[in-house]
């Protein structure tokens, strides 16, 4: 497949005189300069906040929301037991996991070849919560140009209380943050409180001050590095491109020769002199956050937020020129070719993410809420009773994966005239039992060292809740 073209913007080395002649360097990690945000409104600004509002709502919100007792989403580890909504999936169920994960996997496969890292732009943590703490650095200490000046400033009264308020904000919403993070593993009802009394565990002070000490570097100080740098989708993301992937693009073709001119200068007026569209106004970059320049090609720091579109756009409107100098678009409609929106690839990775939703669907729909282990007693591989019969002991496990109590009868089959001594075993719901039970046959029946047996557990409630376990019964066949 023919690769998309891109052009390499990596500044030139500096060339530094020594006595033996002039030597060349390149610093294998180019110094960090501090991008300051531009704040710009427009169609697809409205639609990333939007989207940000409501994630981050729903991460606020899901912890306090109680379902049966209990929150709606919380994943008890010491109880091994991970309750999302009105269902209950415990460790040996990680299968379901493995296959979410997937599924989640291919879903953004799919996302990524239609539409490149649209993504990173309007869905992930790392964009919502760093465009967050820019909404907040922008109300408090005010726009983009008063920032740099703030920052060149020396250190006086209004510029501490400006910042001190600012990292006062980021580190609460932090804070808020991390508490609300551990309060998917820990109820939230109860760990404020205690937290607040200086009454909780050990380990929820950690990981609240870990993840308040996480969020406040990455959204706060780190942001476009983890695009640039850590994050490891950056740099797989662009192998999945083809020229029919929807990318936020500059049309070099209709904007270039750039340059300054005259607002009175109509569109036609400017075409005529020779100058493109573009006005050169550098908008795009300030308000980019990771700091790059759209103009020159598809670049993987680009997290496809639109920010430079709409900015463009608004320029656009002002000079009187048509929108979608820079737009979402793919490489084969900018050189004027069709774009292919059904392609094999992206059907493929479709197909796939249907089959597999469709498939953990009907895993979760007939998913037994009972789970059963039965095990031999090793010690002693069987005993005579007293009226000459054939004993075995099994230990007995039985986890009851259901929202309600169950009792569940037990039996054995698999030779003439077993029995059992216990026949009933009642478990809680969301709990497990264990039992030693006892399994006797008549002497006769015993032909030869080792038979194979079956032992069902069923529900008293509900027949359809019924699991077999295969063992062996152990008899001495010596006369």
């Amino acid at each position: 497949m023919e690769k998309i073209p891109s052009k390499d913007v990596t500044p030139k080395p500096k060339k530094q005189s020594s006595h033996q002649g002039e030597a060349v360097t390149q610093n294998m990690y180019a110094e960090r300069k501090h991008i300051y945000v531009r704040e710009i409104k427009g169609f697809f600004q409205k639609v990333r906040r939007s989207a940000n509002w409501a994630l981050m709502l729903a991460f606020f919100l899901l912890p306090w929301i109680n379902i049966g007792g209990r929150p709606a989403i919380w994943f008890d580890l010491p109880g091994r037991e991970f309750h999302i909504f009105t269902t209950t999936f415990y460790p040996q169920e990680f299968v379901l996991l493995s296959w979410l994960l997937i599924i989640c996997a291919f879903g953004l496969f799919l996302i990524t070849v239609f539409a490149g890292r649209v993504w990173c732009g309007y869905t992930c943590p790392q964009s919502v919560w760093t465009f967050l703490f820019i909404w907040l650095e922008h109300r408090i200490e005010g726009p983009r140009n008063k920032r740099i000046k703030l920052d060149k400033q020396p250190l006086t009264k209004e510029k501490l209380a400006r910042k001190s308020a600012k990292h006062a904000a980021w580190l609460f919403i932090a804070f808020a943050t991390g508490a609300t993070f551990v309060g998917y593993f820990t109820p939230i009802r109860e760990l404020l409180p205690d937290l607040a009394a200086l009454q909780a565990n050990g380990w929820s002070y950690f990981w609240v001050g870990f993840f308040t000490v996480f969020t406040y570097l990455n959204a706060g100080w780190l942001r476009e590095q983890v695009c640039i740098y850590m994050c490891p989708y950056a740099r797989f993301q662009s192998v999945m491109f083809d020229r029919d992937t929807l990318i936020v693009s500059y049309d070099a073709n209709r904007g270039e020769p750039r340059g300054k001119r005259k607002r009175s200068l109509s569109h036609e007026e400017a075409r005529a002199a020779g100058h493109g569209d573009c006005i050169d106004c550098d908008l795009c970059v300030q308000v980019c956050p990771t700091g790059i320049d759209i103009r020159d090609g598809l670049q993987y720091e680009c997290i496809t937020c639109a920010a430079c579109i709409d900015a463009c756009d608004s320029v656009m409107d002002k000079m009187g020129y048509p929108r979608g100098l820079i737009r979402y678009t793919t490489e084969n409609a900018l050189e004027g070719k069709p774009t292919h929106i059904l392609r094999p690839r992206l059907m493929g990775y479709f197909a796939a993410l249907i089959i597999m939703i469709g498939a953990f669907a009907w895993a979760v729909n007939d998913r037994m809420p009972l789970d059963v282990e039965a095990e031999r007693e090793r010690t002693q591989l069987y005993q005579v009773t007293r009226d000459g019969r054939i004993s075995n002991a099994y230990n007995l496990t039985v986890r009851n994966l259901d929202n309600r109590d169950h009792t569940y009868r037990i039996s054995a089959s698999g030779l003439e005239g077993l029995r059992l001594d216990q026949d009933t075993i009642s478990v809680p719901a969301g709990e497990s039992r264990s039992e030693a039970i006892t399994v006797t046959a008549d002497a006769d029946s015993i032909t030869q060292p080792s038979h194979e047996i079956v032992l069902t557990i069923e529900s008293e409630l509900d027949n359809s809740i019924r699991l077999e376990r295969d063992s062996r019964f152990i008899g001495d066949i010596r006369r």
